[in-house]
């Protein structure tokens, strides 16, 4: 979930007044952090690191069938970070490198297979979740990379939770947004009718357009016509999808804003992606995101989440701080489910900052690693460039 195209607008003037919450067994962690803050009125906000260009960018063959487009940005021997956006299918986004300081982190982006500058566009082939985790971890390997920290809001928190609950000895930390695990219940929230007690004529338009609205079937609806033979069934429902998260993910949107955005975006890959996900239940076992947590235990972790989040609600970023001991809790006031929304980048920002202190020295052990290794046996290629 989350189309990361989205234009950047100031989406609500409101200030921030982020109430963290945290699991009762804080350990280490609490150490470092108030077991509770909130910033007031008044304050002034976080906002994005000034914009940057890659330093190195170019594609890793991770199957017979698929290239993933990745770039390298920030400070290479800094603290590294890897961005997963979200969709599925939602692709990178220049705003994407700007929540780390790019003097202190190396930034890490890549699109997951059939988005954003991949290779083939739009494939569904060999194109799962299991996959998408093992892409990371090829691309973590293809760096050298010990630990990184894992960013990412929506369906990018869903990838992360997946890859480090596989992965735990190779995550330094993660800063999460929009939390969403893959459960029936919150699939059936977004697509049946959840969203309608608080966009009733959104949802009302949506169901207009199903071929068989009474069969709580829509992501199947929505993938059969999203690969249908006549161009124009394929456009016209790849738009009305889009249309349809675009309404929703901010606080305040108006009709004329989102055919603003649609009109400037190719968003046929992002709904075809996103549709063949939500109709395999993300490919992932019933609650299994949730069960798995506590292996994330000693994890640094930090859930930023937007109080009005109609697409992604708060319960689920609850019930993941239940389940990750230690795990800490922003829930943000005056944000919805977007991430560019100024108090919702500032709470991630914020949460960026109060998690560096305890893994500032993975920098110097990944320089350590990569000087003692033998070369990577995936080999990255791309155009190596200066800022």
């Amino acid at each position: 979930m989350t189309w990361t195209h989205h234009s950047h607008r100031r989406l609500s003037s409101n200030p921030i007044v982020a109430l963290w919450l945290f699991a009762a067994a804080l350990g280490g962690f609490a150490a470092a952090s108030p077991r509770a803050a909130a910033q007031v009125p008044g304050e002034t906000l976080q906002d994005y690191y000034p914009p940057i260009e890659p330093f190195q960018t170019g594609y890793l063959k991770v199957s017979d069938i698929h290239e993933i487009y990745y770039e390298l940005c920030g400070n290479p021997r800094g603290i590294p970070v890897m961005i997963l956006h979200g969709g599925p299918g939602g692709g990178c986004g220049p705003n994407m490198r700007r929540f780390h300081d790019p003097k202190r982190y190396f930034i890490i982006l890549h699109d997951q297979r059939g988005a954003g500058k991949s290779k083939p566009h739009a494939e569904l082939r060999d194109n799962n979740t299991q996959e998408l985790v093992h892409d990371i971890e090829r691309l973590r390997i293809a760096l050298r990379l010990p630990k990184v920290q894992l960013f990412g809001g929506s369906w990018g928190s869903t990838l992360a939770l997946a890859y480090a609950e596989k992965y735990p000895r190779h995550v330094s930390s993660l800063v999460l947004r929009g939390i969403f695990t893959a459960t029936r219940e919150e699939i059936d929230h977004f697509y049946h009718g959840g969203v309608a007690q608080y966009y009733p004529e959104v949802f009302e338009q949506l169901k207009s357009i199903m071929p068989r609205p009474e069969e709580k079937n829509y992501p199947a609806q929505f993938l059969e016509l999203l690969q249908s033979k006549d161009k124009a069934t394929r456009d016209k429902f790849a738009r009305a999808w889009a249309a349809y998260e675009t309404k929703l993910a901010a606080l305040v949107t108006s009709d004329a804003e989102v055919q603003e955005i649609l009109d400037a975006e190719d968003v046929y890959a992002f709904s075809l992606i996103e549709n063949h996900y939500m109709a395999n239940n993300c490919f992932l076992k019933e609650g299994q995101l949730l069960a798995d947590a506590p292996k994330l235990s000693g994890i640094p972790t930090v859930i930023c989440h937007g109080r009005y989040d109609v697409i992604c609600p708060p319960i689920a970023a609850w019930r993941v701080m239940k389940s990750i001991p230690g795990a800490r809790l922003v829930l943000v006031e005056a944000a919805g489910h977007s991430g560019s929304a100024p108090p919702m980048r500032s709470a991630l920002i914020e949460g960026i900052k109060s998690i560096q202190p305890l893994i500032a020295d993975t920098a110097e052990k990944r320089m350590e690693v990569k000087a003692a290794s033998q070369p990577a046996t995936t080999q990255l290629s791309g155009d190596q460039r200066d800022e």
